[in-house]
């Protein structure tokens, strides 16, 4: 969906410095198309709730190619202070704790830490997303249960074309996109 910068002022509460919000967020619209406004009510890790302009959907990440789910919450406060920022799980994935990702998907990049009004914007903060998420991803595939993975592994037993050596580690050949094999630097078990 296609948003003016009107449009999103009149999204925006009277609380909210709403020409400067509603700029700040058509301008990271116009650069991360994946994303939508939503006045959505946020709870507090205290149990408080308000009603905030939230940033959500996906952000694209080069390391595998896949987009980021996110939540960014803007307060009435901004942009004095930084939003609040989620990584969001899907049904296929998980997030990963981790380095600047807490056990609730809250994101702790040290831009947000170091957030300075007039010198930090959306823009900039979802550019330094996308860089530091390449190199620390923050979700990964969910793993399989058990079960499937006994499964999984009862199914690559039982194919003939699948070799085997002596210590029971088991290659399938892949191929590239071009139907070629791939070639390992240090193909050893294969």
């Amino acid at each position: 969906m296609s948003y003016s910068c009107k449009k999103i002022k009149e999204m925006l509460p009277k609380t909210y410095l709403r020409k400067h919000v509603a700029s700040d967020i058509y301008i990271a619209l116009t650069y991360f198309k994946n994303l939508e406004p939503v006045m959505d009510k946020y709870v507090y890790n205290d149990g408080t709730t308000n009603y905030l302009m939230s940033l959500t959907g996906t952000i694209p990440v080069v390391y595998e190619t896949y987009d980021v789910p996110l939540c960014l919450w803007i307060e009435e406060s901004y942009p004095h202070t930084a939003p609040i920022c989620y990584v969001r799980h899907t049904k296929e994935t998980e997030v990963l704790t981790g380095k600047f990702l807490s056990s609730n998907g809250e994101v702790m990049l040290p831009y947000l830490a170091e957030w300075k009004s007039g010198e930090c914007d959306l823009v900039s903060l979802l550019q330094v997303m996308v860089a530091m998420f390449e190199d620390f991803p923050p979700i990964c595939m969910q793993s399989h249960s058990k079960s499937e993975q006994a499964s999984f592994w009862l199914q690559i037993n039982r194919r003939k074309d699948v070799p085997s050596n002596r210590d029971e580690h088991f290659c399938l050949p892949l191929a590239r996109e071009d139907g070629q094999p791939f070639q390992f630097e240090n193909e050893t078990n294969c």
